[in-house]
């Protein structure tokens, strides 16, 4: 399976030597979870509209960013034309982060400011039972870094995940798009030096609740495996 990564954005320079870029971050995601999967990867600078013909790869996966999706960028609005016409040509998306808000956004759905900022380990509830939620669990951890979350789902999505800071945390979108909030390829460390480089911005409280959320569980590799099921399935 050949899977593009639509990078929108990169991780900051003096973060890299530590915890690389977001496409490495998601193929070291993808290769743990793969079990018996091959996987080939492609990665797309979307800021730089270099996009291949949507039948190049299997499926596709869109990054999280620092940029908001109402933001007036016009590589934004090329993503979501390129991200129409992946789903016109039958491939599956996967939305994280910035493209979770991405693919409420754009299709019918919207996406604002929260009330604060969402850091550290986030526990979200699953509410459906599908094939490709396998191994099955009722809920999942998963790092979390958003100011921004979705507000209204795209019409015709069915809402598949949900937590407290975040009531709707993931969804599907007809039987090729699924999206979660979370970031199921961030590492505790790197969670841990954005939260650093940010904790004045963040508040105290927030600062301090963030670090020892890191002491719980993430369930990272399940929900990789989840993805690949769901763009197997489907591709």
């Amino acid at each position: 399976m050949r899977i593009g990564i639509l990078q929108t954005d990169a991780v900051l320079p003096r973060f890299q030597p530590d915890h690389g870029d977001y496409p490495s971050m998601f193929m070291a995601l993808f290769d743990a979870a793969s079990e018996d999967m091959a996987l080939a990867y492609q990665v797309i600078d979307t800021q730089a509209s270099a996009y291949p013909v949507p039948n190049h790869c299997d499926c596709y996966v869109i990054t999280g960013s620092r940029h908001s999706v109402y933001d007036d960028l016009p590589w934004i609005a090329e993503l979501a034309t390129f991200v129409e016409s992946a789903i016109d040509a039958g491939k599956p998306v996967i939305g994280i982060c910035f493209g979770h808000q991405l693919m409420a956004h754009f299709f019918g759905g919207r996406a604002a400011k929260a009330s604060g900022w969402a850091v550290g380990v986030h526990a979200s509830e699953l509410l459906v039972n599908e094939p490709w939620l396998s191994p099955p669990a009722d809920e999942f951890n998963l790092l979390s870094s958003h100011q921004d979350q979705v507000t209204d789902l795209p019409p015709g999505a069915r809402l598949i995940a949900t937590n407290s800071f975040c009531p709707l945390a993931g969804f599907t979108w007809g039987d090729q798009v699924l999206t979660f909030q979370g970031h199921p390829e961030f590492r505790k460390a790197y969670s841990r030096d954005l939260m650093n480089m940010r904790r004045d911005l963040l508040g105290e409280d927030v600062w301090r609740a963030g670090m020892a959320s890191l002491e719980a569980e993430t369930h990272e590799r399940l929900v990789g495996r989840w993805i690949l099921n769901f763009c197997a399935s489907k591709a």
